[in-house]
């Protein structure tokens, strides 16, 4: 057909090996340590590390220390970095495969959860109804919640985002715990050690987002955080279940 064989998408020579694949779709779902990827993989230590090694390379996969242990740390599937890989192989293959979804529905309740429940966890709680327009039953609790919404948060949603939460008030994950959701979703590493258990076996995933200091670095928080609520929205479309 072609006057020369197109060259394999970088993406799918790296994502093709069957290991590594399994790891990014365990890191999908979530932030999780190298013990956990263990588990859910059922391969040993040296073997995991050595693929998540070849991921970090390639540029989809980073690493964190975990603000609990921090001679741990905490494996992050760059979905964003991802998201435009796809894209580039679907348009590589043909230029009609190059679309944006559009959602509709969304599974309700989602909880989010971090330490003081005045930055992280407040944030993803305020973008997450903002983008899908008021759809999704959303809250936010803290385990030990400050008595006071950070005034960069408050700041950085008004001026990013177009969102008002002056006024908010932390609150304690006691206050939700009898309640059911279908995700919680914790934002520190601290909070994920230390958060009760909810009734109705909601989905548990983690996102270990350090906790910033400064308003440049909430700038970077809450985009971090509106990415993953972005790359969050399709997993809690509905549509699929009435077909």
């Amino acid at each position: 057909m072609g006057s020369s064989d197109p060259a394999t998408p970088a993406f799918l020579q790296l994502a093709a090996h069957p290991l590594r694949w399994r790891l990014l779709a365990e890191l999908g779902q979530g932030d999780l340590r190298v013990r956990e990827l263990m588990e859910r993989v059922g391969e040993p230590q040296n073997l995991v590390s050595y693929h998540l090694r070849q991921l970090r390379r390639g540029g989809l996969v980073s690493a964190g220390r975990s603000s609990f242990d921090g001679r741990d740390s905490y494996y992050h599937l760059d979905l964003e970095r991802c998201a435009s890989a796809l894209t580039g192989v679907g348009t590589a293959l043909h230029p009609a495969l190059a679309r944006e979804p559009v959602f509709g529905g969304y599974r309700a309740p989602v909880l989010f959860t971090c330490t003081g429940n005045s930055a992280r966890s407040l944030i993803a709680e305020s973008l997450l109804r903002h983008r899908t327009g008021g759809r999704v039953e959303v809250t936010s609790a803290g385990s030990h919640p400050k008595r006071a919404v950070s005034g960069n948060a408050v700041r950085v949603l008004r001026e990013r985002y177009g969102v008002d939460v002056a006024g908010r008030r932390p609150q304690h994950l006691n206050t939700v715990q009898d309640r059911s959701f279908g995700y919680v979703i914790s934002l520190c590493d601290k909070v994920r050690e230390a958060q009760p258990a909810f009734p109705g076996d909601p989905e548990l995933v983690h996102w270990s987002i350090p906790e910033p200091t400064g308003y440049p670095a909430f700038v970077r928080t809450a985009a971090e955080i509106d990415t993953r609520i972005r790359h969050l929205l399709p997993v809690l479309d509905t549509r699929e279940d009435s077909s």
